[in-house]
C-alpha cells in the first residue's frame, strides 16, 4: 500500500515516518509544503512531493496521486495558529478537495486526523471555534458526502513525551493526553486493519498495546 501523507512534516506525521519506514506492507509518500523539509524524509528512504493546500487545486492533487501510484491517503494537515482564513483553507477546504481528488482517481482508503471533540455542541462552546468548525464539517463531509473507505481518528491533547505504545480507544468523559508517537503508531495500525473502515474513535494514552486496541475496534 502506497499512502500519501498530507501534512507529512507535522508532529504526529514525523513519528509516522519513523514507524512506516520499516513497514513491510505500507510505503509512504510525504506531501510537504516546504521543500526544506525533504531531507527529513530522504534520510528515512521516503519519497516526498510538494503540496500546498492553500495554492494547489483539486486537479493538482489528482495529478500527485496518479503520478505517485497512491492507493490510500492520510490527511493530517492542520493550520492551527495560522489565522482563521488559513484554518478554513487547510482544515476544511484542503481536506475536502483531497477527498474529492482521491475519489476522482479511484482511491478508496482515506484516513483523517481530526480533533478530539467535534460537533455542534463543541462549536457552540466557542473554544477554538473556527478550528473546531473546520474539523467538524470536514469529518461530516467524509462520512456523508463520499464513498471513501474512511476512518476518523480523534486524538487527545497531543504531547511530545515518548510513546508507550499503549493506548485506549474507549470514549472519554474528559480530554486526556496522548503522545504524538502513540498517535502515529495508531495511524499505521489503522492502515493495516480493514476493520477500521467506516469507524471513528478517540485515542488517548492507555494500557492496551496499539495493535491489540486497533484490532479490537
Amino acid at each position: 500500500m502506497r499512502v500519501l501523507v498530507i501534512g507529512a512534516h507535522g508532529g504526529v506525521s514525523r513519528h509516522f515516518a519513523d514507524f512506516v519506514k520499516d513497514s513491510e506492507t505500507v510505503e509512504e509518500v510525504a506531501a510537504i509544503r516546504n521543500l526544506d523539509q525533504a531531507p527529513f524524509f530522504e534520510e528515512r528512504g521516503i519519497e516526498s512531493v510538494y503540496l500546498d493546500l492553500t495554492k494547489h487545486t483539486q486537479a493538482d492533487i489528482e495529478k500527485i496521486l496518479t503520478d505517485n501510484n497512491i492507493d490510500s491517503v492520510i490527511f493530517s494537515a492542520g493550520a492551527g495558529g495560522s489565522g482563521d482564513d488559513i484554518v478554513m483553507m487547510v482544515d476544511l477546504d484542503g481536506a475536502i478537495k483531497s477527498m474529492q481528488a482521491a475519489e476522482a482517481v479511484g482511491i478508496k482508503r482515506f484516513v483523517i486526523v481530526s480533533t478530539f471533540r467535534t460537533g455542534r455542541e463543541q462549536i457552540e462552546k466557542g473554544v477554538l471555534r473556527v478550528y473546531t468548525t473546520a474539523k467538524t464539517y470536514a469529518d461530516e463531509w467524509l462520512k456523508s458526502r463520499t464513498n471513501l473507505d474512511w476512518t476518523i481518528v480523534h486524538p487527545g491533547v497531543l504531547r511530545d513525551q515518548p510513546g508507550s505504545g499503549k493506548i485506549t480507544t474507549e470514549p472519554q468523559t474528559e480530554i486526556i493526553d496522548v503522545a504524538r508517537q502513540n498517535v502515529a503508531q495508531t495511524l499505521l495500525a489503522v492502515l493495516e486493519n480493514d476493520n477500521t473502515i467506516g469507524k471513528e474513535f478517540e485515542v488517548v494514552d492507555g494500557d492496551t498495546d496499539v495493535t491489540t486496541a486497533i484490532q479490537n475496534l
